[in-house]
């Protein structure tokens, strides 16, 4: 029995190195990362096409309870090199037959008043077009964003949505990263040039709750 919880720790321990180092991606600076199933046209709007694989089972590895190490910038599109830590829990489950999700994402630290957080998300996928639609609320504006939309091109799923900055017209993406079962990483990259490059500003590694 000793052995075999000896195993599992090692394990654990190999996983959560794999991820930091899978995360290191999240360095403070623009860098180039290509846009999968989405594109700027010529008119300047965005065109979201889903993959080849997408489907409404995509987000199924998220039903239930996780914890995360998360990290934010200080600041955004700003050369920022400082990065803010805190953790966060979140609770997932399905809707909608299998179409939809929902999570409630808690922090006893948010990085903006350091006050206590909560955000909710509503993922939606539709069968006729096989993209998903993610959309976030959270305590400090008590408003439905802009959904993100996307698919999963194999373990990768890349999501975006055109926003604005300090009045400026950005892109948003989000990222998620399927490593396995019980872990997955997530960040948010602002794009002030149409998705030639990318400023990651937050991330999380998250750990599935046994």
């Amino acid at each position: 029995m000793k052995n075999i919880q000896f195993a599992r720790n090692v394990l654990t321990l190999l996983t959560l190195l794999t991820l930091q180092h899978t995360h290191s991606y999240a360095q403070s600076g623009m860098s180039k990362e290509p846009m999968v199933n989405a594109k700027i046209t010529a008119a300047g709007e965005l065109k979201i096409v889903p993959s080849a694989t997408s489907s409404q089972n995509d987000f199924n590895f998220l039903v239930g309870k996780w914890v995360m190490t998360n990290k934010r910038l200080k600041t955004r599109l700003n050369n920022c090199s400082e990065w803010i830590p805190f953790t966060a829990t979140g609770d997932y489950n399905m809707i909608l037959n299998g179409i939809g999700n929902i999570d409630v994402y808690k922090s006893s630290f948010n990085p903006v008043n350091k006050k206590p957080y909560e955000g909710f998300t509503l993922r939606l996928y539709n069968p006729e077009t096989k993209l998903w639609s993610l959309y976030w609320a959270d305590s400090n504006f008590g408003t439905m964003d802009p959904p993100f939309v996307g698919s999963f091109e194999g373990k990768i799923g890349k999501f975006y949505c055109k926003d604005t900055f300090n009045g400026k017209p950005i892109l948003v993406m989000f990222k998620w990263v399927k490593t396995d079962k019980d872990n997955y990483l997530w960040s948010q990259a602002f794009s002030p040039d149409n998705g030639v490059t990318w400023e990651t500003n937050s991330t999380s590694i998250a750990h599935r709750v046994k």
